[in-house]
């Protein structure tokens, strides 16, 4: 029986039984196209049409050895891949245009060329002189990299299987084109192909690969969701055009932690590693005023201390802004709400702004605290204490709850010359030398004890 195709959406992803010229789910026109599939072909056949061999299975207590890695001597890239590359493995790496993703890589594949890895560059954006242009600037010619520029995606795979590299680098995955495939590159159909092509390449040949995704104007990888869960790593490049901060974070890895993060700094030179970030945060802070709060976070498995700042003013308009940057516009919603349902402290008619000094991203939920305390010196024009952090989980209830690896925040916060900090009862908070430690059970507590309000 012969199978009905499958349509798919090439800008958003969604799947349809049967062709349309405009897409339910975003509303472009004409991007709905067929999807090929991976085993389809003139000489396919039927899953029952042939019996397959044995899997074999393996008991839970069987001992593995962990796998070998290769080390850039990019110290943050090591951290954030858990310790070096391991061969044979997929690597995404997503970011907006501009933001130094091609950079990062190139000297990546400067540096494991140069401590004996076989490294190739392939890029289908670029031509080969316009990336040796780029490691010229970034004195990087003379590193034994292997340069490629082409978008077919078949001779790409014939040319690393004569080859053999330790590394292979693709920029970007929305420029590779797979003839097998009846769409155009970058179209759904085509990234999926081309991303399951690659993967299992890397498996079957033992090669490391690292390919390039594009990102929509929501901050996620463009192409459908199934790229991400076919590699074994999934890297986002953060930051904003303004700052020279980048962040390189694991949203994904299966030989290490997620969530750990690497801080960079755009320098003429390039990017160079920033092995304090919570100095590099702070560099800037100057006499503390009013809605300016330290936060003491923990990103992956390094506490990191960064600047939380808040601005409270008459709103000129019917109905108040918020803004928010660094951190989630729900979250914020939310500890307005309990300020004034919990502490009698309204917000209504005042535009609220809130920004995450640095260009640095928070989604830890134990910055509410300090979120809380920007708000509130904002509003009562109330600076905190300049040797103080604050962090702490709030609930709907206005308890405070504890936040992990209490020892870790404090202690990184002593090291850059805090003397005392303010958090939830509760949890392991053991002392550490130096800082004053002030835990507070709920959000009123800490209003009336903090600001003398509530």
């Amino acid at each position: 029986m012969a199978k009905n195709p499958i349509y798919s959406c090439s800008a958003c992803g969604s799947s349809f039984t049967k062709w349309s010229g405009r897409c339910d789910g975003c509303g472009e026109w004409n991007t709905i196209t067929e999807d090929a599939g991976l085993s389809t072909g003139p000489g396919a056949k039927a899953l029952g049409a042939k019996r397959g061999t044995g899997v074999t299975l393996t008991d839970l207590r069987a001992k593995e050895t962990p796998p070998p890695r290769t080390q850039s001597q990019m110290t943050e890239l090591d951290r954030v891949l858990g310790g070096g590359l391991v061969p044979a493995s997929a690597i995404l790496v997503g970011g907006d245009p501009g933001i130094g993703k091609s950079t990062l890589l190139l000297q990546a594949a400067a540096h494991f060329a140069k401590a004996g890895m076989k490294t190739i560059y392939v890029s289908g954006e670029e031509a080969s002189a316009q990336v040796r242009m780029r490691a010229q600037r970034l004195g990087l010619d003379d590193a034994p990299v292997q340069l490629a520029a082409d978008t077919n995606l078949r001779n790409i795979l014939t040319t690393l299987e004569a080859e053999a590299p330790g590394l292979a680098i693709i920029d970007s995955i929305q420029t590779m084109w797979l003839d097998t495939v009846d769409s155009a590159p970058g179209s759904v159909s085509q990234v999926r192909a081309t991303a399951h092509e690659l993967t299992t390449f890397a498996k079957r040949k033992g090669i490391s690969v690292v390919l390039v995704g594009h990102v929509t104007k929501e901050g996620q990888i463009a192409g459908p969701r199934v790229v991400e869960h076919m590699v074994d790593t999934v890297l986002y490049f953060e930051g904003e055009r303004g700052h020279q901060f980048r962040i390189l974070r694991a949203v994904k890895n299966r030989f290490g932690p997620a969530d750990e993060i690497g801080v960079f700094e755009m320098t003429g030179a390039g990017l160079a590693e920033v092995t304090n970030p919570s100095a590099l945060f702070l560099s800037e802070r100057g006499t503390p005023s009013p809605g300016s709060v330290v936060f003491a976070g923990i990103e992956g498995t390094r506490p990191v201390l960064c600047e939380l700042q808040a601005l409270v003013a008459p709103s000129p308009h019917s109905q108040a802004r918020r803004t928010v940057v660094g951190w989630d516009g729900g979250r914020l919603a939310m500890i307005l709400a309990v300020l004034e349902a919990r502490c009698g402290i309204p917000f209504a008619g005042l535009d609220v702004y809130l920004n995450v000094a640095g260009g640095m991203k928070i989604n830890e939920p134990a910055a509410d605290l300090a979120v809380a305390a920007a708000l509130l010196s904002a509003r009562e024009d109330s600076a905190l204490p300049a040797d103080t952090v604050v962090f702490g989980e709030i609930s709907l209830s206005g308890a405070l709850r504890p936040a992990p690896q209490t020892e870790n925040r404090l202690k990184e916060a002593q090291k850059l010359g805090f003397t005392s900090a303010i958090a939830p009862k509760g949890g392991k908070a053991p002392g550490v030398q130096g800082m004053a430690l002030n835990q507070m059970s709920d959000l009123t507590g800490f209003v009336g004890e903090v600001f003398g309000a509530g």
